[in-house]
């Protein structure tokens, strides 16, 4: 349902007053063959997307998947075919292409990064830093990638931040708060930022203890001070230069913004590869 929706205000971008050009150049009746081809090595996703895409402005195309989601592509490998009026297939195409090459640009990092991760047991998961209105896709393309997810909307767990704790007084006031309500069956996560409040973290009951952009010397301190006492997640300033240093601090879990935020799309092509007449 909210992929339906998505693609509908996808299409509407494209169609809502029709394709002057094609419309004028071809009838219904014209068909072709059309191919999408992979212009550079990427991890794929955005298939099943694809699929919808073109089944929505005519679901009498006829649809040839080559490669599936989380396959590696070379480039110059097609992907898919597709067999149907031109109309249609020229009507979808720049829709189809715009999702397949964002997730497709998501998950050859997520699968770039999660290698590094394992390497080191470090989980590394996405953020909410996601393009608004596409969450629930750049998140898919994340695990077809090998990353994990965090939360992906505010109800999935327990995250105390800073703004929480400058509204509430203290770490101890905000978790107190919470557990007065919530009972003590949903963990609690608690973004810090120094030493003191990783202590009093620990000292309030948090189950998770976010080490928010701290160098590795001061992660290395923070680990050491939780000693097993709290699982540990590292976030802000995690990049591809930088994230084997941070997995070589044996944290348990890296949250990465830029798997998702600033990602660049992979380049994906449709070619008409022959006119029926």
């Amino acid at each position: 349902m909210i992929l339906d929706k998505i693609i509908e205000l996808a299409l509407q971008e494209d169609l809502s007053l029709g394709d002057i050009t094609s419309d004028t150049i071809f009838s219904p009746e014209d068909r072709a063959i059309a191919a999408i081809t992979a212009k550079e090595d990427l991890v794929l996703c955005g298939m099943d997307t694809a699929r919808q895409v073109f089944d929505a402005v005519d679901s009498k195309l006829i649809f040839r998947p080559l490669k599936k989601d989380g396959d590696f592509v070379k480039k110059g490998e097609r992907v898919l075919e597709l067999e149907g009026s031109v109309l249609s297939i020229l009507k979808a195409e720049r829709t189809a292409l715009n999702f397949m090459q964002r997730m497709s640009g998501i998950a050859t990092a997520s699968r770039e990064y999660a290698q590094i991760g394992k390497k080191y047991g470090v989980m590394i998961v996405d953020t909410r830093k996601t393009q608004p209105g596409l969450r629930r896709l750049d998140k898919y393309a994340v695990r077809v990638g090998g990353a994990r997810n965090h939360r992906i909307s505010l109800a999935d767990s327990v995250m105390i931040k800073d703004n929480h704790i400058a509204a509430a007084g203290s770490i101890t006031k905000a978790v107190q708060k919470i557990k007065s309500v919530i009972g003590h069956t949903p963990k609690i996560e608690v973004e810090t930022t120094n030493l003191e409040e990783v202590k009093e973290a620990l000292s309030a009951g948090a189950d998770i203890i976010m080490l928010d952009n701290m160098t590795v010397e001061q992660i290395q301190i923070c680990k050491k001070e939780i000693n097993g006492r709290a699982i540990i997640e590292v976030s802000g300033g995690v990049n591809k230069q930088n994230l084997e240093q941070y997995c070589q601090t044996g944290v348990d879990v890296i949250s990465m913004g830029a798997l998702t935020h600033s990602v660049p799309a992979k380049d994906l092509s449709l070619k008409i590869v022959q006119y029926i007449r």
